[in-house]
């Protein structure tokens, strides 16, 4: 029987979801090359993976050790892009970044001993790092759609969580090395690389689909998955100045007079250069006056759009969906359902049989 890697089955689902985002068109692979490289780079890296571990190819590894060097500072590139407004994409003052990859080549004719301890070191601090990134939750991915940013922001946690796991699973395996003799060692770099690598590349491919064109989940039904879903329960949040009451009003303006929600493509560097002001004041009047996220926000006026579609004409949803400034038919369902506790075809169907019904005999 041919032995087949678990490792390339991973490769293949990675360079399936590369080919779906490639063939989303030029603009989405020029907004997104970021995340198509590292989808790429675990396709590569769980492929060598299969070949070191399955096979015992042994010449893969100085290679292993050099994409490895750089998976932790593409993945931090990729998400900061998001949490930036401006200003995408690499640059020269990235340079810093190809450090660890230079000090490794290095390392690899000068002094091996240390490369298994400097890939520690970078995973576990870029890790560290998207965490950091992380802290201001989906508000502060400022460039990313508004239609997705809590997505892409599960994602940043999980790439960082991720990285941060693989680092410690190094620490264990050298452990194991040192006090077990190395028994477990092959199993547990194998199986951990594969996973690691499967659960980053998941993260980019959503992340990436979000701020494409695409659906990530599959998800064709018209009907929310949850019906019976409770409502989020609202933190506490400090009580609005003066100065967030007159932003917030100056955005609800804007969104009323010149319909931004219709925008797919909006997020919230684009509202805050709209008002000319930072994002981050932006976000905190929101947030303080409206006692929700910028998503949530724009995703009110947009389901608010689709209920009055759904009411007034016989367009179909699919069509609304697009109307109404979604992306995705999965994010319109979901957001539908928070919002009227109900499915965009129920909503049409109680309004037509309100409207249908005989009036009471007076």
């Amino acid at each position: 029987m041919i032995f087949i890697p678990l490792s390339f089955a991973v490769s293949l689902f990675l360079v399936a979801f590369l080919l779906r985002l490639l063939l989303q068109g030029r603009e989405s692979l020029v907004r997104n090359h970021l995340f198509v490289l590292l989808i790429a780079l675990y396709a590569a890296q769980t492929t060598l993976v299969g070949l070191r571990w399955g096979y015992g190819v042994m010449a893969v590894l100085p290679l292993l050790s050099l994409l490895a060097t750089a998976i932790p500072p593409l993945t931090y590139l990729a998400f900061r892009d998001l949490a930036r407004e401006e200003g995408a994409g690499l640059s020269l003052g990235d340079w810093p970044h190809l450090l660890p990859t230079a000090a490794l080549v290095l390392m690899h004719f000068v002094w091996r001993d240390p490369i298994d301890l400097l890939i520690i070191a970078e995973f576990l601090a870029y890790g560290l790092w998207l965490l950091w990134l992380a802290r201001l939750g989906p508000d502060g991915l400022v460039a990313a759609r508004l239609d997705g940013t809590l997505r892409s922001h599960r994602s940043l946690l999980l790439s960082a969580l991720t990285l941060v796991a693989s680092a410690l699973t190094d620490i264990a395996i050298s452990l194991d090395l040192l006090w077990g003799e190395g028994r477990h060692s092959a199993l547990m770099v194998s199986a951990a690389t594969t996973l690691i690598l499967l659960l980053l590349g998941i993260a980019a491919v959503v992340a990436g689909a979000e701020e494409g064109d695409g659906e990530t989940d599959g998800d064709a039904d018209d009907e929310p998955r949850s019906a019976d879903a409770p409502p989020a329960t609202r933190q506490p949040v400090p009580q609005p100045s003066g100065e967030h009451e007159a932003v917030a009003a100056s955005l609800d303006r804007l969104m009323a007079e010149r319909r931004l929600y219709g925008d797919a493509g909006l997020n919230l560097g684009k509202l805050a250069r709209r008002l000319g002001l930072p994002a981050r004041t932006v976000s905190q009047a929101v947030n303080r006056v409206h006692g929700t996220s910028v998503s949530q926000y724009v995703n009110n006026f947009r389901v608010a759009e689709a209920c009055r579609l759904l009411s007034t004409t016989d367009m179909p949803v699919t069509r609304i969906v697009f109307e109404a400034g979604f992306m995705t038919k999965s994010n319109f369902n979901r957001e539908f359902l928070r919002v009227t506790g109900s499915s965009p075809t129920a909503f049409r169907a109680a309004h037509r049989a309100t409207v249908s019904a005989p009036a009471p005999a007076g």
